[in-house]
């Protein structure tokens, strides 16, 4: 019996170290892909590359971007969503891939709501209502008054049916109990130019697309869609607090990675990133892109993400949004 005792107990000896070095191993060892299912150059890449590099240099590891973009963000989510859940590829989604697609969709490659971790959310990306200065109005309660007078007769354009552009508009009717006419377009980039030309009369667009043309004078920005006011335009005042009370309608972007993901390499990300968030460097960065850097908790941002999806849902059902 007793030598059976010390058998055991040099086994218990032996076998701990390995399982112990195990539960500890670091992470990451390796480079770690973050994939991002847009192209290059928009609000969703830059803040990934911004996240990326700074990743890189904590962990001392290479952060690679990889742009997989295709299908309104549908084909980089998929590819994410069937990596290998150890860590080492994360995505970058945005209120589109992960709360509006969902419902615009008929049919996707995989469960929305079970196949991702979510990780944190990055920055809130506040929209701007802009008209074209011929319009002749100041606030957003003239483009109300001036809609309810003309109803159906106010153009607006957007990036095309069902995103985050169309959506605001679709939230700033019901919220206003007003109708607008919609005009869809190929991108948010040939709105903006049609707006500017004053074939449609309004828009909403991301701070960082609209800036150079509200500073020049070719547009004119009335209210912020956030809740509260943006840090790239603290004097403008939001849709909510000009007529429109409780409206909210903002893009965002967050990490998530693959589901069964393991819980703490998910944690340890979660604060990364959130350190790299409160340095003043990423802070300004992302507030002179029109963004508003927040971070969280890997249970906070999946109440985002659940909180908006049902909330689109609603409207893209009772107005018959589709992708086509």
């Amino acid at each position: 019996m007793r030598i059976a005792k010390v058998a055991l107990a040099l086994v218990t000896i032996l076998a701990g170290p390995p399982v112990a070095a195990l539960a500890q191993a670091p992470y990451p060892t390796r480079s770690v892909t973050l994939v991002v299912p847009f192209p290059p150059g928009g609000g969703t890449d830059t803040g990934a590359r911004l996240i990326a590099q700074k990743l890189s240099e904590r962990w001392g590891q290479p952060v690679i971007v990889e742009n997989k973009p295709g299908a309104a963000g549908i084909v980089g989510a998929d590819y994410a969503s069937k990596a290998k859940p150890d860590g080492y590829t994360i995505f970058m989604g945005n209120i589109g891939t992960q709360s509006i697609n969902p419902s615009l969709y008929k049919k996707l490659p995989y469960n929305a709501e079970t196949a991702f971790a979510p990780i944190t959310l990055v920055a809130e990306l506040p929209l701007v209502l802009v008209i074209n200065p011929k319009l002749g109005v100041k606030s957003p309660a003239d483009v109300l008054a001036l809609a309810k007078s003309k109803p159906g007769d106010l153009t607006y354009s957007s990036s095309g049916n069902g995103g985050s552009m169309h959506l605001a508009a679709a939230l700033f009717e019901d919220s206003g109990n007003v109708k607008l006419m919609h005009v869809p377009y190929k991108g948010g980039g040939p709105a903006i130019q049609d707006l500017i030309a004053g074939h449609v009369i309004l828009s909403f667009a991301t701070v960082l697309e609209t800036t150079s043309y509200v500073r020049s004078g070719r547009l004119q920005a009335v209210g912020v869609t956030s809740e509260t006011r943006s840090p790239a335009l603290p004097d403008m005042p939001t849709l909510a607090e000009s007529g429109l009370p409780g409206y909210n309608s903002i893009s965002w972007i967050g990490l998530l990675a693959p589901a069964a993901t393991p819980k703490p390499i998910i944690d340890q990300i979660a604060r990364d990133v959130r350190t790299i968030l409160e340095t003043p460097d990423v802070r300004d960065r992302l507030i002179a892109q029109g963004a508003t850097p927040i971070g969280g908790t890997p249970e906070e941002f999946k109440s985002l993400i659940d909180t908006d999806r049902d909330r689109y849902a609603k409207i893209i059902t009772e107005k018959n949004i589709t992708a086509d």
